[in-house]
């Protein structure tokens, strides 16, 4: 092998490059952990739901943040993880999303977006416009909604909205909307009032309460609210007060309910 020059010389600039890469690396690990790469500054502000302009944070208080940054950063400007320290701030209950970039030369931005919430997923959880359900505490007064699965959410949202409408004329908002495995409709109302719809017809039923309602409901006594009112009747309703008065029947026609 040592008479051949061609094996000499290709193993002499193995050898070279061996270590040139050798103190390239050894250059690179020095440089890497030079002070001037140190982190001195992670700013955390709130973006909206396009991520194209800022927001204020309502919910991730400033303990949520320092125990993040405390826990979770390692290394310097050049090293620290961001995945890792992306996904821990997407753990926080009210992060939506969550966007870190780098400033040079020693900073790291932090976008968070928080979840905006619609109403509540029945007594466990809460669910924003867009139908995505988590998991946060609040005390905020917000509309219940109840479905069969977490698929429905969208479906109850939408025809949230539509009962609200309906019930404008006569100034009444839903205050729980309840999808029965079956697919029938339950609505209470802001005074309390329950109206059952069923599963058929349910805006034509819900119109029948707004007329029903302006034509006779509002002149009883309303120091004694309704308990409910039963709309799955094809040619009528019946309503019940509270159980400090008996049964009122207000029947216009006999039918079987869906």
């Amino acid at each position: 092998m040592w008479n051949n020059y061609r094996m000499l010389n290709l193993f002499a600039n193995m050898m070279f490059t061996g270590v040139i890469l050798a103190a390239i690396y050894v250059l690179g690990i020095r440089v890497i952990k030079l002070p001037l790469f140190a982190l001195k500054e992670i700013s955390v502000e709130g973006m909206s739901a396009n991520q194209s302009e800022n927001a204020k944070l309502q919910h991730v208080t400033r303990q949520q943040i320092q125990s993040i940054v405390l826990n979770e950063v390692r290394g310097n400007f050049l090293t620290v993880n961001l995945d890792a320290l992306r996904e821990a701030f997407k753990d926080l209950p009210w992060v939506r999303a969550a966007k870190i970039q780098r400033n040079w030369p020693s900073g790291l931005k932090v976008m968070l977006e928080e979840y905006t919430a619609f109403a509540y997923w029945g007594d466990a959880a809460l669910v924003n416009r867009q139908g995505e359900i988590f998991r946060a505490p609040t005390d905020e007064i917000l509309p219940v909604f109840i479905g069969p699965t977490e698929e429905s959410t969208a479906v109850i949202i939408e025809q949230y909205e539509i009962f609200n409408k309906v019930l404008e004329p006569i100034r009444q908002r839903a205050a729980e909307i309840e999808l029965s495995p079956r697919h029938a409709w339950l609505v209470r109302l802001e005074n309390g009032t329950l109206l059952k719809l069923g599963r058929e017809k349910i805006e034509t039923r819900l119109r029948r309460y707004v007329s029903v309602y302006r034509q006779s409901i509002v002149n009883l006594n309303q120091s004694i609210p309704l308990d409910y009112v039963d709309l799955r009747y094809p040619n009528g309703f019946a309503i019940r007060m509270s159980e400090a008065m008996p049964q009122v029947p207000r029947k216009t026609g006999a039918g079987k309910k869906l």
